[in-house]
């Protein structure tokens, strides 16, 4: 038997023991009762018990210990509310809501398989938990723009490496720098931010915490020593400190920024900036730490924003309109050569699988589970490929899961199960054993599980609300209460705003009651929202927006509306029936701009997909519905990316240039005009 399955043997069977002495014990007694322990020296035995009960504790199971008064020794118990999971008052529709968020997330989402363990524990003991998705799952497509593969892979060793504590190595590419350096990091979290994927740690070589992009590993991750544990993650470490700034936010801020807001937008910076800044009488203040981002974000929103101070900003807002002016008269720059892809700008490991829920987890769940299924009864007949499947365990490793599960004892050979596959009949045969009743409830989820449902909630928590008809905060809540006596340090809260909740569930009720929804939108480049009578169809998640696909009545036609950019959204009395041949899923066939890129921007346009010119430039091809889109997109570059195709987008986007100069009161040279009135 391997190393591995030794030690899951030993802490099962270690958790078991002290549950069922209900007493406190001794090291002693630890050593002569439990599986695994009574051959050991007394070196080896302190060695390998002191590693056993870190690693249980940073599975949420908590072994208490004090010290006796009389003889001086250290006593140990385990308390059993401490193990299993307490009562969950989760409605049936809540725990559909929560399987239909598995089923939308299936493919896009790493922490799939955690996730699929965790709602197998909540639901452990209802009958139902198997059947077909809700209505919900077939509205709601889930997209991830920075997942793929090697993405999965790399969370999958970094979770590995959080939880196990231990020191890794990787070669990591600075674009700043266009630099690629080996870091070594003893890695404290993960975190999603605006749909990407961030690492934190601390960084050894340079002496700080220090946020990496997952993406932007250039190698293998490794581990640094062969040790059990390389460090302790910090008691005063809050991840939330590190929640990734807005772009010209990141560095030491060096001023404060003015921006004035039309009054129908104010609520929209609001909504999506409100922790980079204040809103005041319609001033948007923020701090920066460089002027060039907050310029692109200024002229992003194509004259919806008014840079009023400081100088230095209006000066970068004017120099980006004379770049885009100057770019988009006359004819277009001719490209030069696609360069070959340099090695460093690729994926060079080969991809591992997504991240698998803890094998001590995964045994906890199915030794509950084995039991529940025998009831009151000595024994059960279960099938293996329902068994193998529910716990997503290969057909041909299931017994090897039993086995292990078969030599889980209290101490002095009292066993729990014994549960044996038949390779003829297909079919598992489960004795409970004398201590079986005592693990027949689910048991608490791990920090790995808990995080997966935390992170369901970020990916589709406003469609689990609305299909549970209850506030995501109430679900929320109850899951919360069942993550265990431990802290959750290294996993952010879930980002769900509550605006874009009550969103969709007004425009999910309208979907699956087929009622027509009044909503107020805010288009891009429009200074005012457009009221709009619309049929909604389904929901897209491409991270980290929301998107509505609809038929809009007020102008017969598809559209597709974000959801940050909806005001509000309001259920009529009318009702609609579904349109013939109308896919609702996706709108008409987008057209295709070619863009270049200097080699100011480049190196982070190469990251979403452009390709490298030999000039150290790139060149793109940018699907996009709107001509409005596509202005704001090439307006936020500020001159550093320029429209080659379609040529009559180039004049568009010289005039509007040349009027935007006009209308937020800059000139087009470094002579800054003096600021107008907000």
């Amino acid at each position: 038997m391997s190393h591995d399955s030794d030690k899951l043997i030993r802490q099962l069977s270690l958790v078991a023991f002290l549950m069922a002495e209900r007493r406190p014990l001794t090291a002693r007694d630890v050593k002569s009762n439990v599986e695994g322990y009574s051959e050991m020296s007394d070196e080896a035995f302190a060695r390998r018990y002191y590693s056993d009960r870190a690693e249980l504790t940073a599975l949420g199971i908590p072994l208490a210990s004090q010290r006796d008064e009389f003889t001086g020794e250290e006593l140990y118990t385990l308390r059993s509310e401490n193990y299993f999971l307490d009562r969950l008052d989760l409605d049936d529709d809540e725990l559909a809501a929560l399987q239909t968020a598995l089923y939308c997330l299936e493919g896009q989402f790493a922490y799939a398989e955690p996730l699929r363990l965790a709602l197998q524990n909540l639901a452990l003991g209802r009958p139902g938990f198997q059947n077909a998705p809700t209505s919900t799952a077939e509205r709601v497509r889930v997209s991830a723009p920075d997942y793929s593969p090697e993405l999965a892979g790399r969370l999958s060793k970094l979770e590995n490496a959080i939880s196990k504590q231990r020191t890794i190595k990787f070669n990591y590419w600075t674009p700043q720098r266009d630099k690629v350096s080996e870091r070594t990091v003893n890695p404290f979290a993960l975190r999603l931010d605006e749909g990407v994927w961030y690492v934190v740690g601390q960084d050894l070589v340079r002496a700080g915490i220090r946020t990496f992009r997952v993406s932007r590993l250039r190698s293998d991750i490794r581990f640094a020593t062969r040790r059990e544990r390389d460090f302790r993650l910090p008691a005063d470490f809050d991840v939330e400190a590190h929640r990734v700034p807005k772009p010209w936010q990141i560095g030491e801020a060096v001023g404060m920024a003015r921006i004035a807001v039309q009054d129908d937008t104010a609520w929209w910076v609001h909504r999506t900036l409100s922790d980079a800044g204040t809103i005041t009488d319609g001033i948007f203040e923020t701090a920066f730490s460089r002027v060039e981002p907050l310029a692109g974000w200024i002229l992003r929103q194509n004259g919806r924003a008014v840079p009023l101070e400081p100088a230095e900003l209006r000066a970068e807002v004017a120099e980006g309109l004379r770049r885009l002016r100057d770019a988009h008269e006359g004819e277009a720059p001719a490209p030069a050569r696609l360069r070959r892809v340099d090695r460093a700008l690729g994926i060079v490991e080969r991809p591992a699988g997504p991240i698998a829920p803890e094998r001590f987890g995964v045994l906890q769940a199915l030794l509950a589970h084995l039991l529940a299924s025998c009831g009151d009864s000595r024994d059960a007949q279960l099938e293996a490929a329902d068994l193998a499947a529910r716990f997503s365990i290969p057909l041909e490793e299931l017994q090897d899961h039993l086995s292990l599960l078969n030599l889980v004892n209290f101490g002095g050979g009292c066993y729990t199960v014994y549960a044996e596959y038949n390779e003829q009949t297909g079919g598992v045969r489960v004795d409970k054993e004398l201590y079986g009743d005592v693990f027949r409830k689910p048991p608490k989820l791990t920090p790995l599980e808990a995080r997966a449902i935390r992170l369901a909630i970020e990916y589709v928590g406003a469609t689990i609300a609305a299909e549970a008809h209850t506030p995501l905060e109430r679900v929320r809540r109850k899951l919360e209460e069942t993550f265990g006596q431990f802290e959750l340090a290294q996993t952010p809260q879930p980002l769900v705003q509550d605006a874009e909740e009550a969103l969709v569930k007004t425009l999910s009720t309208g979907a699956e009651n087929r009622r027509v929804v009044e909503i107020e939108y805010l288009k891009e480049g429009d200074d005012t929202p457009n009221v709009r009578t619309v049929e909604p169809y389904s929901f897209e998640r491409e991270l980290p927006h929301w998107r509505v696909h609809t038929w809009d009545r007020t102008v017969d036609g598809p559209r597709t509306y974000r959801l940050d950019r909806m005001r509000s959204a309001r259920l009529t009395e009318e009702h609609f029936e579904p349109r013939e041949g109308f896919d609702p899923s996706y709108m008409t066939e987008p057209r295709i701009a070619r863009l270049w890129h200097s080699p100011v921007v480049a190196r982070w346009k190469v990251e979403r997909g452009a390709r490298p010119l030999t000039d150290h430039a790139a060149l793109a091809e940018l699907p996009f519905k709107t001509e409005e889109w596509l202005l704001s997109e090439v307006l936020a570059d500020r001159g550093e990316t320029v429209v080659l195709e379609p040529t009559e987008l180039r004049q568009t986007v010289a005039r509007r240039a040349k009027e935007l100069a006009t209308e937020l009161g800059v000139s087009r040279s470094r002579k800054v005009a003096a600021a107008p009135r907000a």
